[in-house]
């Protein structure tokens, strides 16, 4: 299976579950897991190639010359991390198909569950910096829902506002830094940038880009002065909080620091940030979590800790710490998932997870009580368990670190990060489990079911087998892993026993000693917290965030007033001032073209276009007058192209004018003939002001272009060149609309059928919410709405529009014509029937929606492209051929003649919703 179907998987599993809801949870879990088993299979087939060194790719080309690629990558490093991703995310489906109450809705929560994991899952064998980032904005969306499924409670909008803000803030600035650091390394290929340390860390971008890297990291992994989101992401339900806040989320940023550690570590700047913030972060985080009340509370603020550990490693710059922290990456995701399902149990059966409302559950919930003690002293550093062995492998790092020349501060840092850890921990399990039992009939909790029980029973499992067997069981994981980070060929040693020469013995023995008298003395300790001011993260947030909101509100306020002639007039002007600043400060060369006569004929249609501008813009307070000079305008236009032997431009306009003046004069029913003379006369003087100038710049400018010759050959000469053999057309502007720039016209074809649909919502609006329209004037003397004679025309003219326009669609690859010209000749022909006959009329035939006319055309555009795939060829790629068909002879067929057909029934549908919504508008006023 290629990676970018496993990067897939979990997208398709979102859409399934999304279905399979409707059956119940049972079978939205199945679903869902059925596709993160089957990704998680296929990662596991890769294995033996990848631990052994080998690198698996995936490439599909898209831009190459733009290094817009989708890559992808799976070495040591990805295998780890999918594994985490996949494996704890199908317990975690388990979890929550037993945690969640029956009145949540499940099929939205597992589906922004696998919405989420596929994110991080194309995060981790992302091979374009590109594509990697962004899979890292769709995370940060994707927890964001998760974080606020909740939405019913404040905590839990608060919450996931908090988290968007600050990783999504922390994106943007990532999103720079890896923009310079492709720009650097010459490729946004994560492979070819890994190769390039040397000149990556030469170059002066390389301490911005790192800056900016490291802020989207520390900001996604909640490092300090990041941290404060993720505890207030606790509002989530334990489901999320298990799996984004221990497994998967938080270590997108680990995740990072680790792929890019061969070119942005081992210099002071990576040491110094890297390894101060990690160490900072480690033990800040601590002490705050040892006087948390709130189960999730002190688990998050564990978790901060804990990845201020890996970062700190991660920091250090040296194989072994890397090798350490890979192995706790995968050590913490184990006993930390496993504690926030402890977490939820305990909330799910006690109804509350204040630890001073708990204790004495061991006596009522012993199998919990079991799962949460292997959890929690591996959380410690309690030897036998996973936990001890890295934090002694963090311990040994830290002992032989310096800093900025001084050998002690980091070891008591990070001895006291591990006392303080000791601590939060005992504390959790004493004052949670241990203790007398609270004497209150509500309060009764017991063991739930195994589908609770089962998903950190398992976790807890392997916490205590990795702990007591570690080469069997993960150094091979680790060792692949950290030679991705690495570059070279780690071999883990992990023992439980050191010897007494290790000086993480004496430092783990001192954290173990300080950690017992923390909890004795907490009460003391407790008071004196209590006591000492100290400044509140989410309240400097808060105002931050309010002063932010109120300085936006206000610069929205002043420049977005509705005052349309203003912001277009301060738009210009500043055009206009950078055009002037780069040709004064610029070189000149005077044209070498010749200039052409202007025959007579065109001078006259000039001055009629010139004057027939000018009069609209005079006259346009009398709104039916501006209209007509509008259309006058569009007829001219019209001819000037046909004049410059533009055929297909000229039909296009002139059925472009016919179908937007008929529209606008359907919408001029319900606005007054004239408009209100508001404008002052100095506000007149300026704005002609500012239209002259920039007439007279633009004129300039289109005077200096025609009368140079080009720096480069014109992109025309290749499309003249190859219509005919590259698109099968002798038609070059067709073929250029379908076949070269066919992604645009599919863009655009979309834009319009968005746009058409935006006006249908927007009169259901009105005629659901009985706004006041004022009804279109009549006039007494008007006779009949519908007279028998244009409708006997209207009759006999919409075939011959119908023929007509599938002549024009039918010729169009090879002469002036195509799908957009048909399907406006299409749409004049049934709009004729709308102002003979009446809505009622042309609506009680119309046989399909003009909804589904869109969408059909849509759907056959997308077909179209798509197909390109099945000959393994770029998206949009036409191809065509000639055939002998009996009776008729040699034909060509191209399959651009389909995407046009797409073009030809988005236009038509738009046009017709478009009039359709304006007619039921009339008939509402009425």
């Amino acid at each position: 299976m290629s990676l970018a179907l496993i990067a897939a998987l979990p997208f398709i599993g979102a859409l399934v579950a999304a279905l399979a809801s409707r059956f119940g949870r049972t079978a939205a879990t199945l679903a869902a897991s059925a596709c993160t088993a089957t990704a998680l299979a296929a990662i596991l087939a890769y294995l033996p190639q990848v631990l052994t060194g080998n690198v698996v790719t995936t490439r599909f080309d898209w831009l190459p010359q733009l290094g817009l690629n989708a890559e992808f990558r799976l070495d040591g490093l990805g295998v780890l991390f999918a594994i985490l991703i996949l494996g704890i995310g199908l317990l975690i489906q388990l979890y929550a198909r037993f945690y969640l109450d029956s009145s949540d809705p499940y099929g939205r929560f597992i589906t922004f569950l696998m919405l989420f994991q596929g994110a991080m899952l194309g995060i981790v064998i992302s091979d374009n910096i590109l594509l990697l980032l962004v899979f890292w904005e769709m995370t940060s969306l994707s927890s964001f829902l998760l974080i606020g499924y909740w939405n019913h409670l404040a905590a839990g909008r608060q919450g996931a506002r908090m988290a968007l803000a600050i990783t999504g803030g922390g994106g943007l600035a990532m999103i720079a830094g890896m923009l310079l650091l492709g720009q650097v390394a010459g490729s946004y290929t994560l492979s070819d940038i890994l190769s390039q340390r040397e000149v990556i860390q030469a170059s002066p971008l390389y301490l911005p880009a790192l800056l900016l890297i490291l802020t989207g990291a520390f900001a996604k992994s909640a490092q300090f002065p990041f941290h404060f989101w993720l505890p207030h992401a606790m509002a989530a339900p334990t489901p999320v909080s298990a799996y984004l806040h221990s497994a998967t989320m938080v270590k997108a940023g680990l995740f990072l620091m680790a792929r890019l550690w061969p070119v942005l570590s081992g210099t002071e700047a990576w040491f110094l940030i890297v390894a101060t913030t990690g160490l900072l972060t480690m033990a800040f985080a601590a002490k705050v979590a040892l006087f948390k009340d709130d189960l999730k509370a002190i688990l998050a603020y564990s978790t901060v800790s804990h990845l201020g550990l890996i970062t700190f490693l991660l920091g250090l710059g040296t194989e072994a710490a890397a090798l350490a922290a890979v192995f706790h990456i995968l050590c913490h995701a184990t006993f930390k998932a496993a504690l926030f399902m402890v977490a939820g149990i305990v909330d799910h059966e006690a109804h509350t997870r204040d630890i001073r409302l708990l204790g004495g559950l061991r006596r009522v919930m012993p199998v919990t009580f079991v799962l949460a003690t292997i959890a929690t002293l591996s959380m410690a550093g309690v030897p036998l368990l996973n936990g001890f062995l890295s934090k002694e492998m963090m311990l040994e790092e830290a002992a032989h670190t310096a800093w900025l020349g001084n050998s002690w501060i980091v070891p008591a840092m990070a001895t006291l990060a591990a006392l303080l850890s000791v601590g939060y921990a005992l504390r959790f399990l004493v004052q949670g489990f241990l203790g007398t039992s609270r004497n209150d009939d509500s309060y009764s909790p017991r063991d739930p079911s195994w589908g609770l029980l089962a998903s950190p029973a398992l976790l807890a499992v392997l916490v205590v087998a990795i702990g007591l067997m570690p080469m069997t069981l993960a150094a091979w994981l680790v060792d692949s892993a950290s030679a991705a980070v690495t570059g070279g060929t780690p071999h883990a040693h992990i023992k439980l026993w050191h010897g007494l020469e290790s000086p993480a013995l004496y430092m783990s023995l001192f954290a173990f000693g300080g950690g017992f008298i923390l909890l004795g003395s907490y009460d003391r300790l407790r008071a004196l917290w209590e006591a000492t001011p100290r400044p509140e993260a989410k309240a400097l947030f808060d105002t931050s965030l309010n002063g932010l909101t109120r300085i936006a509100r206000a610069l929205t306020e002043r420049m977005h007033d509705g005052d349309l002639a203003r912001s277009f007039a301060l738009a210009i002007v500043t055009m206009l001032v950078l055009a002037a600043y780069a040709f004064g400060s610029g070189s000149h060369v005077a044209g070498s073209r010749t200039l052409t006569p202007v025959p007579l004929d065109a001078a006259a249609a000039w001055l009629v276009l010139a004057l027939a501008s000018l009069a609209a813009t005079v006259m346009h307070h009398r709104r039916l007058l501006s209209l007509l000079l509008v259309g006058i305008i569009g007829l001219i236009l019209s001819a000037g192209f046909a004049y410059l032997a533009a055929p297909d431009l000229a039909l296009t306009q002139i059925t472009v004018e016919v179908v937007t003046v008929v529209l606008m004069l359907l919408a001029l029913n319900f606005l007054p003939a004239t408009t209100p003379r508001e404008t002052t006369a100095l506000r007149k003087l300026r704005d002609g002001a500012v239209a002259v100038a920039a007439g007279l710049g633009t004129t300039l400018l289109a005077f200096a272009l025609l009368t140079r010759d080009a720096a480069f050959a014109p992109i025309s000469a290749f499309h003249l060149a190859q219509s005919k053999p590259g698109a099968g057309g002798t038609n070059a502007v067709n073929t250029i609309i379908v076949d070269f720039r066919g992604f645009d016209t599919y863009g655009e074809i979309i834009v319009l059928g968005i746009a058409a649909i935006l006006i249908f919502a927007l009169v259901e609006g009105l005629l659901v919410t009985k706004w006041r329209i004022s009804p279109p004037a009549t006039d007494p003397d008007a006779g009949d709405a519908h007279p028998v004679m244009l409708r006997v025309a209207t009759r006999l003219v919409l075939p011959i529009a119908m023929m007509v326009g599938t002549y024009l669609f039918l010729r169009g690859h090879n002469q002036p014509g195509g799908g957009f010209v048909a399907g406006l000749v299409f749409a004049i022909g049934l709009v004729m029937q709308y102002m003979a006959s009446g809505i009622e009329w042309t609506s009680a035939r119309r046989r399909y929606p003009y909804q589904t006319v869109i969408g059909a055309g849509v759907l056959i555009a997308s077909a179209t492209g798509i197909g390109s795939w099945v000959a393994t060829r770029p998206f949009l790629t036409s191809n065509y051929g000639y055939f002998h068909i009996p009776l008729v002879g040699e034909v060509e067929l191209a399959t651009a003649a389909l995407f046009d057909l797409g073009v030809f029934l988005c236009v038509l549908g738009a046009v017709m919703l478009a009039l359709d919504a304006i007619a039921r508008l009339a008939k509402g006023a009425n």
